[in-house]
C-alpha cells in the first residue's frame, strides 16, 4: 500500500484531536503540519470555548523532550526543504499510548505577497503544492480553492449520514386482540430490533372470512429483549407534568425519559416539535419524585454569526453572557409558567413578576432557583463530575463528536442525560446536516442498546413559520 501523505489544516484538529491518530493508520500514512496551524492554534489556546480546549489539548499531546526524539523528516522532504530555506522537525503526538510522528514544516519567508483576505489559506496551499502533500481541512471554501490550482485537497468527513430522514426508532406489528402480548417477544422482526425501539401495535380480529384492524393500538418499548408496555395516557394522569404532551410522539419521549433504566437519549427535531419543552416537563417530574436532585442545562455556543463562539467578547457577566444562548430554554421555562399562570390564582401569586424571555429575571429566575435548573457553559464542565442531575444538553447538532465525549465523561453515578437537537439547522463551521453531533448519536442508537433516541417529525407552529419551513 502505498503512504499518503497528508498536510493538516488546522479545521482537522479542531474538529478532534482523534483524527490524527485515525489518519495515520498504524504508520502507513506521513503526517505533515506547517508554521502556520502551529500559529493558529497558539492563537486559540487561549479561549475558553470548544476550539481553545482542543487546541490545548494538541500542545498538550506533543512531547517537548526534542533534545531525546529529534529525528530528521525523510530524505525527499529534506531535500525540498533545502531548496526552499525551510526548517523541518519531526515532533510526536502522544496520546492513548501511542507515539506519532508530525513532520513539522516552518517556512520563514514564503512567495506569495501578502493579502489581507486569507492569507493563512494561501500559505497552507503554497506548502502543499511545494511539497506535493494532500492538503486536507474540513474548510470547504479552502479545499475548493486548493483544487482549483490542481493541488490535491480532502476533507475529512468521519460518521457522515447520507440519510438522516431514514433513521427510524419506531416498529409496527399487528396483533390478534385474542393472543397474549407475550408473542411478540418471539416474532423474529421483534428479537432482531435494539433495545428502547418504540413499539406500536395495531390490534386484529377477524370474522369467518377476514381480517381486520379494530382501530385499538398499544403502545410501549423493547426493555430487556421484551416488550413493555407504555399507557401513555395513564402515565400522564400519573405523574401530571406542568404541560402535557399533545401528541403521540411528545408522549412517548416523556415515558421514554422517565424509564428508570433509561439514561441517555437523544432526541432530534425541528423547531416547534417540542424537544426541550416536553424533556423539560420529564425533568421536572424525575426532580419531583425525587430521582435526580437538580436539572443541569447547557448548550453549545455556536451560532449562526459567531463563527468560533467567542463567548467571552460578548457583553456583561458570565451569566449575562450565556443568557444569549439560552433562550430555548428560558422558552420553555417561560410557556410553563404562562400555563401554571393560567391554572390558578395562587399560581399567579407564586410566579408573580415578568415572564422575560431573554434575561433571568422575577418569575423566571424563581422558577430556576425553585426547580434547581442550572445553567452550565460547556467549557466550565470540563473537569467536573455530575451527579444525580438530570443534564439537557442542547444544540448538539453544532457539537463534535469529542466535544460530546468530553460532556458524555463527565456524567456520573445517578444522572441521566438527554442530547436534544436539529441535525438540519447548522452553524458550525466544520460541520453539515450530514454529519454532526446529532447524527453521530442518531446512528449510534439505532445500532447500541445503550443508548435510546426518537425523532420528532410533528411540529407545532404559526401559519407563518409553517409557512417559512414549507418554502425555505
Amino acid at each position: 500500500m502505498i503512504a499518503k501523505r497528508y498536510l493538516l489544516d488546522t479545521s482537522i484538529i479542531l474538529d478532534d484531536i482523534q483524527n490524527i491518530i485515525y489518519l495515520w493508520q498504524n504508520a502507513q500514512n506521513e503526517i505533515f503540519i506547517s508554521d502556520v496551524v502551529i500559529e493558529e492554534l497558539d492563537k486559540k489556546k487561549d479561549l475558553s470555548n470548544e476550539n481553545g480546549y482542543f487546541a490545548r489539548e494538541f500542545f498538550r499531546s506533543i512531547s517537548d523532550d526534542f533534545d531525546t526524539i529529534r529525528q530528521d523528516a525523510p530524505d525527499d522532504i529534506m531535500c525540498i526543504a533545502k531548496n526552499n530555506n525551510d526548517f523541518t522537525q519531526k515532533i510526536f503526538f502522544k496520546k492513548d499510548n501511542m507515539s506519532i510522528p508530525i513532520i513539522l514544516i516552518y517556512r520563514s519567508q514564503y512567495k506569495l505577497p501578502f493579502q489581507e483576505h486569507s492569507y493563512n489559506d494561501s500559505k497552507l496551499i503554497e506548502i502543499a503544492r511545494d511539497y506535493a502533500l494532500i492538503l486536507l481541512t474540513n474548510d470547504i471554501s479552502l479545499k475548493v480553492r486548493t483544487q482549483a490550482q490542481g493541488i490535491n485537497a480532502q476533507s475529512l468527513f468521519r460518521d457522515r449520514v447520507e440519510n438522516p430522514n431514514d433513521i427510524d426508532f419506531w416498529a409496527h406489528f399487528e396483533l390478534h386482540k385474542d393472543k397474549p402480548l407475550e408473542n411478540l417477544n418471539s416474532d423474529p422482526h421483534f428479537m432482531q430490533l435494539p433495545q428502547w425501539s418504540l413499539i406500536q401495535i395495531d390490534e386484529m380480529d377477524n370474522t369467518e372470512s377476514s381480517l381486520y384492524k379494530t382501530g385499538k393500538k398499544i403502545f410501549g418499548i423493547k426493555v430487556g429483549g421484551v416488550f413493555e408496555e407504555q399507557n401513555l395516557d395513564e402515565i400522564l394522569k400519573n405523574h401530571q407534568p406542568y404541560i402535557t404532551p399533545i401528541n403521540l410522539e411528545q408522549k412517548m419521549l416523556y415515558a421514554l425519559l422517565l424509564h428508570p433504566q433509561n439514561n441517555l437519549t437523544i432526541v432530534t427535531g425541528s423547531t416547534g416539535s417540542g424537544k426541550t419543552l416536553i424533556t423539560l416537563q420529564a425533568a421536572l417530574t424525575l426532580l419531583k419524585n425525587g430521582i435526580v436532585d437538580g436539572i443541569i442545562y447547557m448548550r453549545n455556543t455556536i451560532t449562526a454569526n459567531d463563527k468560533e463562539a467567542e463567548l467571552g467578547y460578548r457583553k456583561g457577566d458570565e451569566n449575562q453572557k450565556l443568557g444569549y444562548f439560552m433562550y430555548p430554554l428560558y422558552s420553555a421555562v417561560n410557556f410553563t409558567i404562562d400555563k401554571l399562570q393560567e391554572s390558578s390564582l395562587a399560581k399567579r401569586i407564586e410566579y408573580r413578576g415578568e415572564v422575560n424571555g431573554i434575561q433571568k429575571q422575577d418569575a423566571t429566575e424563581y422558577f430556576l432557583q425553585k426547580h434547581k435548573i442550572e445553567v452550565v457553559d460547556i467549557a466550565h464542565a470540563r473537569g467536573i463530575s455530575i451527579g444525580n442531575k438530570f443534564v439537557i444538553f442542547d444544540e448538539v447538532q453544532n457539537a463534535s463528536n469529542a466535544t460530546i465525549k468530553l460532556i458524555g465523561t463527565r456524567i456520573g453515578e445517578g444522572s441521566k442525560i438527554v442530547f436534544l437537537g436539529d441535525w438540519a439547522q447548522i452553524d458550525h463551521p466544520y460541520l453539515s446536516k450530514f454529519r454532526n453531533g446529532a447524527l453521530s448519536l442518531l446512528s449510534k442508537a439505532v445500532c447500541d442498546d445503550f443508548i435510546a433516541g426518537i425523532q420528532l417529525h410533528q411540529t407545532i407552529r404559526s401559519d407563518v413559520a409553517s409557512w417559512f419551513g414549507e418554502n425555505f
